[in-house]
């Protein structure tokens, strides 16, 4: 018997950790199109991505696939979950996403108060 939470009860508590941060997080339907990823976040500042919900060691169906392929290649973020802590380092991550000694150096250069 496999011991490993549902898909379910990961997507529960990724929402809840999320909407804790203030990310609105929507279950997604298309109508016609079952492929697509489970919920979408938004959070401040117009920041969007996806997130598919798998169990443990589980990966998307060749279908999801083809529908995260699609989504990446428009420029979206999305991703592909099988544990809560996962879940809950993506959104840190795209809360606050790290950046680059370079982009750091950009930004200081570009600060008028430097």
């Amino acid at each position: 018997m496999n011991n490993d939470p549902l898909e379910k009860v990961i997507e529960g508590k990724v929402r809840v950790y999320a909407r804790e941060r203030k990310v609105l997080v929507y279950k997604f339907t298309s109508p016609g199109n079952a492929s697509v990823p489970d919920r979408i976040f938004v959070a401040p500042g117009n920041i969007v991505w996806w997130i598919e919900f798998k169990r443990k060691g589980e990966k998307p169906t060749p279908k999801q696939a083809v529908e995260i392929s699609k989504l990446r290649a428009q420029g979206a973020k999305v991703f592909v979950v099988d544990n809560v802590e996962e879940g809950k380092r993506v959104i840190d991550e795209m809360l606050c996403p790290k950046k680059s000694i370079t982009q750091m150096v950009m930004d200081m250069l570009n600060d008028p108060c430097f």
